[in-house]
């Protein structure tokens, strides 16, 4: 029986107990059947351009990472690793010359 990986942190050690299912990495439960009829967001970048995993992006302005002092300059450009449902920060990106960091998807356009 193969069970979806957990939507919270993207485990892929979930087991069932009873209706719910359960992530032993994150903690999160979740019943199946209600997360089926969630699945429909949608992320979408500056210029409407629905995002999807595995897209190349470029950033449509310039970003401060947060905790330093470095600033990420408009056009760099970075690949989708995931795409969360989120209210910050929905973009898992690997950013070229930065490394692996959040996004949120206004900053960002469709390459």
């Amino acid at each position: 029986m193969s069970l979806p990986p957990c939507p919270n942190c993207g485990s892929e050690y979930v087991y069932q107990d009873q209706s719910q299912l359960i992530c032993p990495e994150c903690a999160h439960e979740w019943n199946p059947e209600e997360v089926l009829a969630d699945e429909d967001f949608t992320v979408k970048d500056a210029n409407g351009t629905a995002l999807c995993d595995g897209d190349k992006i470029t950033l449509a302005k310039d970003v401060k990472v947060k905790g330093s002092s470095e600033i990420i300059k408009i056009g760099t450009k970075a690949i989708v690793r995931r795409v969360l449902d989120k209210k910050d920060h929905e973009l898992d990106c690997k950013v070229d010359g930065a490394g692996e960091m959040m996004i949120t998807a206004k900053f960002v356009k469709k390459a």
